[in-house]
Parts: structure tokens; sequence; C-alpha cells
């Protein structure tokens, strides 16, 4: 009874008290909040690290380990910090860089025009609602919007074409001006006699533009709709050596198809478009992310880069560069690397596909983000060692321990045109050694000159790399061959009877 009074007296006294519960509750809840996301972040900072070195997963006979599906993805972003003045990437040895153009907002790609004009497209990811439709798509969209942002991939698009124009041969531009905007997540971009193509990311545009003029004036024409991205945003371009079809590269919008196989309508492929039957048609597929597009100065097929499925842990897929014959599928989301089944995939997987899916030529390394490609042309100047080959762009992982690419490598080349070897830095130094990133090279071009461009998008700077002593180089002869003879087409059944009876004609009878 005593202590019955007490607390009567108590609550006579304070007639607030009861109610200094509900903010304690908030300030609790709040708490717990905090412990749980701390706890969270630090789970996703633990992932797994890589039994493998990056070059081990790399050239034409990659080490690809058993793949062990995670749940939680590896995660370790490097966090852009910029360059101080003065400062720039590493060449290799016998190579120089210098700024072509800096202060640009997120410059992604380049195009060079043929009256030595570069064009850089200044973008970044469209808004999109939802990119699969459903709550874990939404949840998805979220984590990854806190990841890009500390990666400095965030914000607006500019939806700029920028032209650039060195008029002194100095290695700088000095001329720096939109001359096109408006746009809507533009990426890829080429020309042909008068017009100016460029893909934002859900059509394929073309624009009436003269060479040398300071400004795009004219109303587009839509050639074809693109599945919008959603995912893998960018769609790049390029133009066939006859200038007669567009090859467009789309990416999917998920890792493996998790958010169904109806949402990949229309990518994860590479389209071909007819610019003078005004139609297009799916050129290959199975390609999780293709980006860099360029034809091979020895056979004049189409290459590409692809960036392949996470997480399967720090060591798996390895990114790849390939030639993509028309009607190749390479097997996504289903198979990777021709014999390697994904069996996360939920969705059936076609009749006979492992029958016909092909490998990639050549791996370059676990989540190292392959994006811009160019081979070896005349009139480069890069010196002998790095002659007839490829030119990539690695923009670097984010899922990763230790992280991967975050450079610009070169891929030697056979003389029948086959990728050898083992990729060979061109320019490194992005990466600091507390684990943050100076910046991020994104897409590589030719200058007219013969020096490389390369685009570094979380810096905002366009380098120049050069081999100060070296002379043009020559072409690369491109390879002939005879084709094979026709063939009469005949029923396989009529040339296995005839053997059959071929033998059975040969046969003793007792």
């Amino acid at each position: 009874m005593v202590f019955r009074r007490l607390q009567v007296a108590a609550s006579a006294a304070s007639p607030y008290l009861p109610h200094m519960a509900i903010p304690r509750k908030i300030a609790i809840a709040l708490l717990v909040l905090i412990v749980i996301a701390g706890g969270a972040l630090w789970y996703l900072s633990r992932g797994d690290t890589a039994a493998l070195s990056v070059e081990e997963v790399t050239g034409t006979d990659p080490v690809l380990k058993e793949g062990e599906a995670q749940t939680v993805p590896t995660v370790q972003i490097a966090e852009p910090v910029g360059w101080a003045a003065g400062e720039a990437p590493t060449p290799a040895e016998g190579l120089e860089v210098g700024r072509f153009a800096e202060g640009l907002e997120h410059p992604r790609t380049l195009f060079a025009l043929p009256n030595g004009d570069i064009l850089v497209a200044l973008t970044r990811a469209p808004k999109m609602e939802n990119d699969g439709g459903g709550i874990m798509d939404s949840i998805k969209g979220w984590i990854a919007g806190i990841l890009l942002s500390k990666a400095g991939a965030t914000g607006e698009s500019p939806n700029q074409i920028v032209l650039l124009r060195d008029k002194d041969g100095n290695g700088t531009a000095e001329t720096k001006q939109v001359i096109l905007e408006g746009l809507d997540s533009p990426s890829g971009m080429a020309w042909k006699d008068g017009t100016l193509f460029v893909a934002n990311h859900n059509a394929v545009l073309a624009f009436p533009y003269a060479l040398g003029a300071d400004k795009v004036t004219g109303e587009p024409t839509k050639l074809m709709d693109l599945a919008p991205g959603g995912g893998h945003w960018m769609r790049n371009l390029e133009l066939s050596p006859d200038g007669e079809r567009l090859y467009v590269a789309v990416g999917s919008v998920s890792n493996i198809g998790e958010s169904g196989m109806k949402v990949e309508e229309g990518r994860a492929m590479i389209w071909e478009y007819d610019l003078a039957a005004k139609r297009q048609r799916r050129f290959a597929a199975g390609l999780r992310n293709p980006n860099g597009l360029d034809f091979s100065p020895w056979t004049g097929e189409l290459w590409t880069t692809v960036n392949e499925r996470d997480m399967l842990g720090s060591d798996l897929v390895p990114d790849y560069l390939t030639n993509v014959p028309v009607g190749a599928q390479y097997g996504w989301p289903w198979v990777y690397y021709r014999t390697n089944r994904d069996r996360r995939v939920d969705a059936p997987m076609p009749r006979f596909l492992m029958e016909y899916v092909r490998k990639p030529e050549y791996a370059l390394g676990p989540h190292v983000a392959a994006l811009g490609l160019v081979f070896s042309k005349e009139g480069e100047r890069m010196g002998p060692g790095f002659a007839g080959g490829a030119f990539i762009a690695r923009h670097g992982s984010w899922n990763r321990k230790p992280p991967s690419g975050y450079d610009v490598v070169f891929v030697d080349f056979d003389d029948l045109g086959n990728p050898v070897g083992k990729p060979k830095p061109v320019l490194t130094g992005f990466l600091t050694a507390d684990g943050k990133t100076h910046g991020r090279p994104t897409w590589v071009e030719w200058a007219a000159d013969g020096s490389l461009l390369v685009s570094d998008d979380t810096a905002g700077i366009i380098w120049r790399v050069v081999s100060p002593s070296a002379a043009p180089a020559k072409a690369i002869a491109p390879l002939t061959a005879k084709s094979l003879p026709p063939r009469r087409l005949t029923d396989p059944r009529a040339d296995f009877e005839a053997d059959y009876l071929r033998q059975q004609a040969g046969q003793k009878v007792n």
C-alpha cells in the first residue's frame, strides 16, 4: 500500500511523465534503425576477397573458379577525389599524357568527326520510375542510388553534346562549345554525309549537321525506338565501314533476369539498323551489357566489350572482348563462357541453347567494367609497343575486393586478327593508395593527330595519350582469303544410305 501511494503521489506531482515515454520510444526506435543500418553497411563492406589476381582471370584462357552465389554483393566503392593541378594518370613507358580538355560535367562517350573535331556526350542515367516494377526492384534501386552516389555517378544528366576543337594543334582543345542539348541521356554517336546520329537511352535520332558547324539546328528524325534504361542505360553506336548500317548496343535491366524476362525484351543485345531500308533487326544476343563497338581492321568483323554478371564473388565473372558474328548468342542470363550454367536463373532456358552459345574470345578481368574500345588504326602514334591491337577503358569495379580496373589497357592481336597474351597497361594511377580514385576512365577515341583520347567521367577531364617519338602507324593490311567453292545441298540421309550400301557391297558372304 505504501508503494501504491508513492506511485499515485508521483503521478499527481508530474502529470506529463507518462507522455514522456512516446518521444523516448521514438528515440529508441531511431537508435535501433541506426544500429541496423550500421550493421548492414558493415556487413556489405565485408564481402569476399578475391583468391585470384585480375591477370589470372584475363586472356584467351582465363581461370574460372567455381561460382558461389551471393545473397548480398561484395561492395567496395572507390570514392572519387579528383585530380589536383599538375596531377595526371601514369602513362606506360614511352608514352606521355596531358589534358586535352577539362571542366566538363560527367563526360562519357567520345566521337571523332572526319574534320578532326571531337564530340563528347555529357550524360548520366535517366530518371526512371521503376526498373522492374516490383518492391524488390525499388529497394535495389534505392541501394544502387546510394552506391552510385558514393562513386560520383549520380545527379541530373547534363544531356548535352559538346564540340572540342584543337585549332592550333598543340594537344589542347581551345574550343569547348555545346552544339546540341535537350537530349535524354545520350551516349552513342556517329556521323555520315551531313547527318549526326545520336542514341538517347530510348531512341536513335538523326540530326542534320555539317562538319565545322558550331551548332546543331535542325529537327531530328527518329530512326528506331530502344528499350529504355533502366539498369544498364548507355546505348552506343557504331557505323559499318561501308556506311550502310548502324549497330546499337543495348544492355540489360538486371543482373540475371531476376525482374523477369519480359522486361528484358529488346535488351542484352546488339541491334543492326539498315539506313537505306529504314528497318532494324536483332544482330546478336545474350550479351548482358555490351558497350564499346569497333570493327576489326583485319577481318572487318564487329567486336564489342561486354560487362558480365555479378554476385558470384570477386573472381567471377570476367568481363570480355569478343567478335560478334551475325546471329551470335553469348548465353546471358542462363550461361556464361560457353559451358557454365548459372543455376540462379529462374527463367526457363531456351531449348538447345547450350548447343549454339559462343565462348567470348578474350577475358578482361572480373568486374573491371570494360567500356570504351578502339582498334589500332592508320596514323595512330602510340609506338611499336602498342601496335596492332585494341585499346580498352576499364572503368573500375564497385563489387570486388581488391578493386579491379580503373585503367586503360592494350590487348595484342596476332597477324590473323586474334587476341593474344595478357592486357598491357597504357594508363594507370587512377586509384590512390588509400582506396580512393582520382577519376574513372570511360571511353577511348583517336584524335586526328594520332593521339589516344580518354574520357574521365568523374573528374570531368579528357586525357590525351601519345608517344612523342612515334611515327604515324601504317594501316593494318586486311586479311584476304578465297571463298569456299559452292556445294550442292543434299539430303544427309542419302549420303548415309550410300555409305551403308558401299560397306555392304564390300563385305564377304559365306
